[in-house]
């Protein structure tokens, strides 16, 4: 099958509140296919099958960067780690990775394990709470900010600046709001370090030479906080709302807390955060599942429908913890994008989680999880909203 004769226009971004149902379709019957993912992402080629997902998270046909791509004729790019190809993406994540460890983040847990404790205190008292607003947002926005060292009064406009770049809709004037905050931030680390990721990467930048421009520490600037805060955003919420529709698998892991990093992994599986990575590239025309993509066309790699996979992961639809991850699911990407992030998220999720189950042992949802109103977004997966009754 040519790429002229196959389905065109598919309304993704109207697919966004059944997403799963959709992907599951688009899987079984159009697993590479044309689509119209809206105002803020144009046109591109869904892909929504594991094999395919995984072969192109790999493939050096396929560019992050639109300077590579000679049909784009463009001279444009952003200079952060999620836009660019080796070698300039080997240079930057060498320097991210120094900064950004298991280790480095580990010191973050007490501060974590507070808020969490304070946010549960201030919830008790009320019967019924929102919990993506009430708790599963304020831990990820404060733990980004106490790595890039963002003041505490200037915490609350970090959540408006995630949705201006991970929305359906994007607001230019808010992402130009936060790139002027950003900016500001960046030229402050330079000028002062502290004792943050930011001022880190300014300082491991000029230990290595300079190779970190002013440019690009103001993107990857912007990466991590939209990579760093949304993701676990939904994470959290997600983990929470698979376990609240599962009882006897929540009752497990109450009864056994080391049952729940395996819960997590089965969630960024079962219920993945991420739903369409970033846009890549076709830089020659590739073949897949017999759709020829032509060389120029963007590339929107579903994560979460390929975690649903049936060839490749037992009746797929079911969540369970207990689950044999031998096939690795690919919640956090795959190849030399894998999130960087990926040890942080992970512990927050776990402590986040953790203390709330254990806090409020009634918990549970306040309405049918059929009403609940999913964020409106193509890059992000979840409930805009979790309402739930903790008593």
């Amino acid at each position: 099958m040519t790429a002229a004769s196959n389905e065109t226009d598919f309304p993704l971004d109207r697919a966004v509140q059944d997403a799963q149902r959709v992907m599951a379709q688009r899987r079984s019957g159009c697993p590479v296919g044309h689509v119209h993912a809206g105002s803020a992402h144009g046109d591109g080629w869904l892909v929504t099958r594991y094999d395919e997902v995984m072969s192109l998270l790999t493939d050096p046909r396929v560019k992050r960067d639109q300077r590579n791509v000679p049909e784009l004729d463009t001279r444009d790019g952003h200079d952060s780690l999620l836009y660019l190809d080796p070698p300039d993406h080997t240079r930057i994540r060498r320097l991210v990775n120094k900064t950004f460890t298991p280790r480095s983040v580990e010191p973050l847990r007490p501060k974590i394990e507070q808020l969490a404790d304070e946010l549960l205190d201030s919830m008790a008292a009320q019967g019924e709470v929102d919990l993506v607003s009430a708790f599963a947002l304020p831990i990820p926005l404060l733990v980004i900010s106490e790595l890039l060292g963002v003041p505490e009064e200037d915490r609350e406009a970090f959540a408006t600046f995630a949705d201006a770049f991970n929305g359906t809709q994007h607001d230019p004037e808010v992402a130009r709001e936060a790139h002027a905050y950003l900016e500001k931030l960046v030229a402050g680390k330079r000028a002062e370090p502290a004792d943050d990721l930011l001022s880190a990467l300014a300082l491991a930048a000029a230990e290595d030479g300079g190779t970190l421009s002013e440019t690009e520490l103001l993107h990857n600037a912007t990466l991590l906080l939209v990579a760093g805060y949304d993701t676990t955003v939904y994470l959290i919420a997600n983990t929470v709302l698979a376990l609240l529709q599962a009882p006897q698998q929540l009752a497990q892991v109450r009864a056994n807390p080391a049952l729940l990093p395996a819960a997590i992994e089965e969630v960024l599986r079962y219920d993945s955060p991420v739903n369409i990575s970033s846009p890549r590239w076709a830089a020659e025309p590739i073949t897949l599942s017999g759709v020829t993509v032509p060389a120029g066309e963007p590339l929107l790699i579903s994560i979460m429908s390929a975690n649903r996979d049936a060839d490749h992961f037992d009746d797929p639809d079911r969540f369970d913890i207990h689950r044999d991850h031998s096939v690795r699911h690919l919640g956090f990407g795959h190849g030399i994008h894998y999130c960087p992030g990926a040890p942080l998220a992970r512990m927050e999720t776990l402590v986040a989680v953790g203390k709330l189950i254990e806090r409020f042992p009634e918990l549970r949802l306040a309405v049918s999880p059929d009403t609940l109103t999913m964020r409106d977004s193509l890059l992000m997966h979840g409930p805009a909203s979790l309402p739930v009754r903790l008593s």
